[in-house]
């Protein structure tokens, strides 16, 4: 069993597979070309699998793989059968904008993924275009259609921005419901690689929802960052992910390694060390010690607020975020 400094049990994984990404989406990259980390600095699925063992016999029951985009590594199917295949039950999951599902959504499902969550951030080609500085809605809702077809487990996340797509919030939640799907609205998180933008605080994306439905408190899935709610004229259940409120950080079960080998204990810090030269060489006892020590320096929480807001120096493409 995995502990941190706070006496917190981690059993959450989430792997980066590139931080290239497809998308230029204003809250995540800039919008001007920038250098990529060179292909060779990253982890082989070798050498991420070698890790990915020691935490799972560690006791990580969960792993996320995110990106960037996930989908833009070659031949991530077979990096999703490796994992399965060692540990059939694990609770495998990837985060995606969803562009290049409508190719891969099969492939992955075969190979053992189980669940999948998908940025929809607007039902407007011209909004959704806004955004991603791309022409993407079509095949986003082609994607969620093709993973819904091969019966994977779906979540839409929406990060409502004010002035761009915050009149969307009930339109993506009509969408999602009709389809049995559930959404998660999330608070923009500041970040110095984001474009000049401001997000809705979550009592604002609950307002908004108001408007139209009478909703009621459920309160948070084990660790899970998503504080549910119940939409008492119909039943359905949507989440509010609200990090400027820190109270999920009490309950943090998570640490992320990047696709170049840094394991970094929560998403806004800046603090990582590297077990990229320990698995290369097959040195997992380092490796070991390595995980040990980043979870005993595994902060309390995030440096977050509603009223004062330190952004986060590194790229959220690097982590998954």
């Amino acid at each position: 069993m995995l502990i941190d400094g706070h006496g917190r049990t981690v059993n959450y994984l989430r792997v980066s597979v590139t931080e290239r990404c497809n998308f230029r989406c204003q809250y995540c990259m800039p919008e001007k070309p920038f250098s990529w980390v060179p292909q060779e600095n990253l982890l082989s699925f070798e050498d991420l699998f070698k890790f990915i063992k020691l935490a799972i016999d560690e006791g990580v029951t969960k792993i996320r793989l995110t990106g960037g985009e996930p989908l833009l590594r070659q031949d991530l199917d077979r990096f999703v059968a490796m994992i399965h295949d060692y540990k059939p039950d694990i609770d495998l999951a990837l985060t995606t904008n969803g562009y290049l599902l409508p190719e891969t959504a099969e492939r992955l499902s075969v190979a053992g993924l189980k669940r999948i969550n998908i940025s929809l951030d607007s039902l407007k080609p011209a909004v959704a275009a806004q955004i991603a500085q791309k022409n993407v809605l079509g095949k986003v809702l082609e994607g969620i259609e093709k993973a819904r077809a091969v019966g994977l487990g779906i979540k839409i996340n929406m990060v409502p921005l004010k002035g761009i797509n915050d009149s969307e919030i009930l339109d993506i939640l009509e969408y999602a419901r009709e389809r049995g799907i559930r959404v998660r609205f999330i608070e923009y998180m500041e970040n110095t690689h984001a474009g000049e933008i401001q997000g809705l605080l979550g009592k604002e994306i609950l307002e908004e929802i108001k408007k139209r439905y009478t909703i009621r408190k459920l309160g948070r899935s084990g660790a899970s960052p998503s504080f549910n709610y119940a939409i008492e004229e119909n039943g359905y259940i949507f989440g509010l992910i609200d990090p400027h409120k820190h109270d999920f950080c009490e309950s943090c079960n998570r640490i992320r390694l990047t696709a170049e080998g840094h394991l970094i204990p929560c998403l806004y810090f800046d603090e990582a060390q590297s077990i990229a030269e320990a698995v290369r060489s097959g040195d997992i006892d380092a490796a070991a010690e390595i995980l040990a020590a980043v979870l005993r320096d595994k902060p309390k929480e995030n440096r977050w607020s509603e009223t004062d807001n330190e952004g986060s120096s590194r790229a959220f493409y690097e982590t998954g975020g």
